[in-house]
């Protein structure tokens, strides 16, 4: 079994775990949950700096200011949380998982401040990608995508379990 299929396997059980929603420490949590005992850096904030193509991530350097301003963000409405997503998105705490992490921590969000959660599986993966890639710019997009594939039925596993599958799949 890959390093891959072992955390997806992790993932599939958070449903049942009690984890704090919306915060750092939350995110956090399913970081170090998925992949513990496959990094060494599972849970555990990066402290040196990271980039994907020409974007570079928060500065290491601030990156625990950034991430104490996100947990202060307000999470009332849709709008608000998915700004919360995208700045999470951008601080890209972890070295590596932080999208399987976010995804995860974004159902768990919408479901406990909405009733709500992202049905991934009507998410497509490029889509997806190009929307959260323009994000920092603009979170129209996004915010529109997601919005799309919400659905209120929160207690399908087979949901969580296509969303965790969907999830993987936009990272291969």
């Amino acid at each position: 079994m890959n390093l891959d299929e072992q955390s997806k396997l992790r993932a599939y059980e958070l449903l049942s775990c009690d984890i704090e929603v919306g915060s750092v420490a939350g995110l956090i949590a399913v970081h170090g949950f998925i992949f513990g005992g496959i990094y060494d850096f599972a849970g555990k904030i990066r402290n040196k700096n990271i980039a994907k193509g020409n974007f570079r991530f928060a500065s290491a350097l601030y990156l625990n200011e950034v991430l104490a301003k996100i947990d202060t963000m307000p999470e009332g409405n849709f709008d608000e949380i998915i700004a919360k997503y995208v700045e999470m998105n951008i601080a890209h705490p972890f070295f590596e998982g932080n999208g399987r992490a976010m995804r995860i921590w974004l159902d768990m969000l919408l479901k406990a401040r909405l009733g709500v959660c992202v049905d991934w599986a009507k998410v497509d993966k490029n889509s997806y990608l190009s929307a959260m890639e323009r994000s920092p710019v603009n979170d129209l997009e996004i915010k529109t995508l997601l919005k799309s594939a919400l659905t209120d039925d929160i207690t399908n596993r087979e949901i969580f379990i296509k969303g965790i599958d969907q999830s993987y799949y936009y990272e291969s």
